[in-house]
């Protein structure tokens, strides 16, 4: 494995010390700080930490150890402390048209047997009616919580 050197300036030691001493951050960034800080190799250091101890110190893995001095070295303090931003893009499955017919969909009678629409039974129903391809109950509850209907509801409709 390569090895990765932490080297701190003076600025970025202070402000990695007040992360770790006042305020309030997320936990993972206050232990990526204190890793920083235990690994620094630089002028402003007084007593440089072994990989061994800070690991057993913060009871993290050695291998975190690593990933966080080469997001330090390669990307820097930034991205080291916060980590990288979700690149994943999520596509909307519902549109404007498909919650419209949902919401009158559910504000319509049940089916036969059943005294209410359930999530399972709307979700069933709108793909059967191919106003979607697949959806998930879930998602039918996430629309009809945005337009305070319950489905099925008896002031429903």
């Amino acid at each position: 494995m390569k090895k990765y050197t932490v080297t701190l300036t003076g600025e970025e030691r202070r402000e990695l010390e007040r992360i770790v001493k006042r305020g309030s951050h997320k936990a993972q960034k206050v232990i990526n700080a204190l890793i920083l800080l235990g690994c620094d190799e630089g002028a402003f250091q007084t007593k440089r930490s072994t990989n061994e101890e800070i690991s057993r110190v913060l009871k993290i893995s050695m291998r975190k150890i690593d990933r966080v001095k080469k997001r330090f070295v390669m990307e820097g303090l930034d991205i080291a402390l916060n980590g990288h931003k979700g690149s994943r893009i999520y596509t909307k499955k519902a549109d404007g048209d498909f919650e419209a017919h949902l919401i009158a969909l559910s504000c319509s009678t049940p089916p036969e047997g059943f005294t209410r629409w359930s999530l399972r039974l709307l979700a069933d129903k709108v793909v059967e009616l191919h106003y979607i391809d697949s959806i998930s109950h879930e998602t039918i509850r996430r629309i009809l919580k945005k337009t305070n209907l319950s489905p099925g509801g008896i002031k429903a409709g």
